[in-house]
Formats: structure tokens, sequence, C-alpha cells
């Protein structure tokens, strides 16, 4: 059964907030899809991402989280032999990306990825872009407890990562501080590299990084 996405985040505060700038509500980025209005919008498979999916063995089980309209790398895990599982909140993101990959319209959900009942979990790996960055600070450690509850032991969080300063968020942009802090004792960092072809709305402060969840 899908979680209907009309109410998301369960932080009450959160749910209270309906205005326009609000970029916890489904409306905020649904009107931006809708103007085109999507700065963060790739018309391309990232460099380190093909290299990524690349190196995977064959048949792993991703998610993508506020995949949003990025159905060119959904459909780079697909055509590369993993099964993928894509989730957003925005119905026009959601229903652009299904007509773009019909063959796996069903796995790309209408729904809240933090209390969604995902019936592939766990899964090997979760790639992210842009869905952190999207989130208030203040969801940053329910974003990662979703994350560490959603992966197998020593499952792996893998991509692109927004740090920097940003004076009218979202994005809202990590530091390396705040990113001690908020994967703590959870995750293992692997790998991180800075970014080389990024967007301008994220020249020069993108990095790729793996986490693997720790074994517990």
């Amino acid at each position: 059964m899908r979680n209907s996405p009309g109410n998301v985040y369960p932080d009450d505060s959160l749910n209270e907030k309906r205005n326009d700038n609000d970029s916890t509500r489904p409306d905020f980025w649904s009107q931006r899809y809708a103007g085109g209005r999507t700065p963060w919008q790739l018309d391309h498979v990232p460099a380190r991402l093909v290299t990524f999916v690349g190196s995977l063995e064959l048949g792993r089980n991703v998610l993508v989280p506020g995949c949003g309209q990025d159905f060119r790398a959904i459909a780079a895990f697909h055509r590369a032999g993993h099964h993928v599982t894509a989730i957003d909140f925005s119905p026009i993101a959601v229903e652009s990306t299904r007509k773009a990959l019909p063959e796996i319209a069903d796995d790309i959900i209408l729904g809240d990825f933090f209390t969604y009942e995902f019936k592939d979990a766990p899964f090997d790996l979760i790639y992210e872009r842009t869905f952190l960055c999207s989130l208030p600070p203040a969801l940053w450690k329910k974003y990662l407890a979703r994350v560490a509850e959603l992966l197998r032991p020593n499952g792996m969080l893998a991509g692109f990562f927004f740090y920097g300063e940003e004076l009218e968020p979202p994005p809202y942009p990590l530091t390396e501080t705040k990113a001690a802090e908020i994967f703590g004792d959870r995750f293992a960092p692997k790998t991180s590299e800075p970014v080389t072809d990024s967007l301008s709305v994220f020249g020069g402060k993108e990095k790729w990084q793996e986490w693997r969840l720790n074994d517990r």
C-alpha cells in the first residue's frame, strides 16, 4: 500500500508550515517542476556515477530517495542489471519519471521516504543526489536514521553531497563538522572525492562520497 504524500515528514511543527517557501511540502517542489525552475536538474548521467555503477556487482538492490525527475540516474542502475526503487513526494515529478521509464513505472513511488513501507527493503545501496541538501538541517539526523533502517548490514549510502555555504537555502549545505556529527558512529567513510563536472548551482561544492553502514 502506498502512503499518501499529502502530509509528509512526521514532525508536527513542519507539517504546520504551508507557505510557498517551505521545502518540506510537496507543493514547494511541484511548483518548481511545473514552472521549469529546476537548476539542480541534470540532462545526463554524471561521470562519477557511470564509473560507480560499472563497479557494482550485478543484481544490487538500490533505492533512490527524493528522485525528482532524475530518470537518467534511475535508468543507469536499471540498465546495468540492478533492481531500482525510487520515491518522491511530488506528484508532478513522479508522473514525469514514470513516463520516462514505463518499464519500471511500478517501482517509482509517490510517497514519503520517512514512513513508506518499502516491500523490497533492506537495500544494498541508497543513492543520494540533492535529497539531503533539500532537507532542513533539523531533519538530517532523521534522514540518516531512516537510511540506516533501510540498508542491509554493511550496506552503502553513496552519491553526491553538497558542502560549503548557501545564503538562501535550499540547498542546505553540509560542513565537515556537521557531517561528522550526523554520520556519527553509524557510518564509516569509504570514499570522498571532489566533483569536477557539477552544475553551476553546485560548482566547486559537491563531493562524491561513499558511506558504509557499520554492522552492529
